[in-house]
């Protein structure tokens, strides 16, 4: 008997220094390749950044040495299926200071059948 239940796998793990990070937003890495049901954002540089997922708009920040998990499944209904961040989403970041030291990263998890 097959178990049929929904398990999570990894995408690579995606990062940019500190040196490519400016005032202007800059891609963290490519783009989704699967829908991200649970997304952990990490700030690792020595200055507060801002995030976001279109590139224009500010969604969020994180201080230096901060991160979120952001689990969209958590709230699944079965009419109403589960949250999650499209394939090809692309995760940006610009500072609000100029950092020195450090990088940003972004871990992502999608769903598959086992």
């Amino acid at each position: 008997m097959s178990n049929m239940a929904i398990c999570l796998a990894a995408e690579p793990l995606r990062s940019l220094g500190f040196a490519s990070i400016s005032g202007a937003y800059a891609a963290i890495g490519t783009a989704l390749l699967n829908p991200s049901r649970i997304m952990i954002l990490q700030n690792f540089t020595d200055k507060q950044m801002i995030f976001s997922f279109d590139g224009t708009n500010d969604h969020l920040t994180l201080p230096s040495g901060g991160q979120i998990v952001l689990d969209f499944t958590s709230n699944k209904t079965v009419t109403g299926g589960a949250a999650y961040i499209p394939a090809g989403t692309i995760v940006y970041v610009k500072q609000v200071s100029a950092p020195g030291s450090g990088s940003v990263y972004v871990s992502t998890f999608y769903g598959i059948n086992g």
